[in-house]
């Protein structure tokens, strides 16, 4: 006889506190086996085998396993296809319901289609829940009902909703006892996944109020070590639940409050125009700029070797710790962008290999940003100057001296090209693919 139970599904929801999917799936009463799947489909693509993600998601899922272990159950972690593990699950257990969070990302939603026809094969029900956003798809709109594609009217609107209806509570910890009871389920070793064990101390989950206080003043300037709250590698993989971080912070600091709603923005501007995650600008009309996309360019912008000292010390910490301050992202991408005229794809690719809170919709909507092809985004005729960025945010050149020690040596490369030829040029540029016919 096999055992009768529900499955919940961890994916980027990485906590057993104030989770949802966890919250409804304990609310049945049945026992509750939690699971993992390391996906191959994802995994597989990644080619560097030292990916601080999978040692940061490996990290989280044995700190989550050390708790359910002492509660004497066990969360069952997969290497594999995700239709696969559920092939399996469905032979070792009598599967009654899959409790899962929302994911909105094009390729996830696939996947849990598939997951949704297989389930049902079998008289198991799949359901999904709001968990990684406050707000999510079409529930903060325009009076007509269509979605915002301007930030501030939908930040407007975001906090209204708020102070109406309140942060739902799923106080998951609470029913801790129906967990299903087993013994420990070994986790895979990142080395039996072809990865490697990374010696990286991760930023911290606990939110420092100072910071979040000081935030306004501190958060354009790279070289203060805790300007920043380093806490988008929590919210990517949610290890931290984004209804607690609001909750702390709403009557702290409106910046910053801003900055996550900003990431919701993003989430919503990606469900409901799917085309940006798959390649195309939100604005057609910027797939007719003819890139130059110089490939030795490209390499040197990857390699933080321009000659731009503020370009090549964002392009250092990002390639050294998988972190870049926000303030440099938007320099490096406006450069990539606008002074090489280099296809905002390459870059949004590039970070996408490289940075440790990787997250589809917030990268592809800070290179549209960047790159003047996006919703809200910069106007094409705004080109940052490296030279005047730092002047305005490193002035005592703190950050470059960190990441690019050598800058006024004379081993250190020319200039990749003058700022003023390259802005000339990419005004010229933008402006004839935007050119009405």
């Amino acid at each position: 006889m096999k055992t009768e139970l529900v499955v919940c599904w961890f994916r980027r929801d990485l906590r057993l506190e104030d989770n949802a999917a966890l919250y409804y799936a304990l609310e049945l009463g049945l026992p509750v086996l939690p699971i993992f799947i390391f996906d191959i489909n994802i995994l597989n693509q990644l080619e560097d085998k030292h990916d601080k993600r999978v040692a940061f998601i490996h990290a989280a899922l044995s700190e989550m396993q050390t708790r359910l272990v002492a509660l004497g159950s066990s969360m069952e972690v997969y290497y594999g296809n995700p239709l696969e593990v559920f092939a399996q699950l469905l032979e070792k257990y009598q599967l009654k319901q899959v409790f899962a969070n929302h994911d909105y990302e094009p390729s996830a939603i696939a996947r849990d289609n598939n997951v949704f026809e297989l389930l049902k094969t079998k008289n198991c029900g799949f359901e999904t829940f709001k968990d990684q956003v406050v707000f999510e798809k079409k529930e903060v709109t325009k009076d007509d009902g269509n979605p915002y594609t301007i930030f501030t009217p939908y930040s407007r609107k975001w906090k209204a909703k708020l102070a109406e209806t309140g942060l739902p509570n799923y106080p998951s910890e609470l029913r801790q006892k129906y967990f299903f009871k087993q013994a420990a389920f070994e986790i895979p070793s990142l080395q039996s996944m072809g990865f490697q064990t990374i010696d990286t101390a991760f930023p911290s989950k606990n939110l420092q109020e100072e910071i979040v206080k000081k935030y306004t003043d501190q958060r354009n300037f790279p070289s203060i070590e805790n300007g920043t709250s380093k806490l988008g590698v929590h919210l990517r993989f949610g290890t931290i639940s984004i209804r607690t971080l609001v909750k702390k912070v709403q009557h702290l600091n409106e910046t910053f409050l801003n900055e996550l709603i900003w990431r919701e923005f993003y989430q919503m501007i990606l469900w409901n125009f799917p085309q940006v995650g798959k390649g195309l600008s939100f604005k057609p009309a910027y797939e007719n700029i003819e890139w130059r996309n110089n490939e030795t360019e490209f390499a040197h912008w990857c390699a933080g070797t321009t000659g731009y000292p503020i370009v090549d010390a964002g392009m250092r910490e990002l390639n050294a710790t998988g972190f870049m301050h926000n303030r440099v992202r938007m320099i490096v991408a406006s450069f990539l962008t606008k002074h090489l005229l280099i296809d905002w794809r390459w870059g949004e690719a590039y970070f996408a290999q490289k940075l440790l809170d990787f997250d589809l919709a917030a990268n592809n909507g800070g290179w549209q940003w960047a790159s003047s092809s996006g919703c809200d985004a910069a106007p094409y005729f705004r080109v940052f100057n490296p030279s005047l960025q730092t002047e305005k945010f490193d002035k005592d050149l703190r950050y470059i001296k960190k990441w690019v020690p050598e800058f006024q040596e004379f081993n250190y490369p020319a200039p990749i090209v003058v700022h003023e030829l390259a802005r000339k040029r990419v005004l010229e540029v933008y402006a004839k693919a935007l050119k009405p016919d």
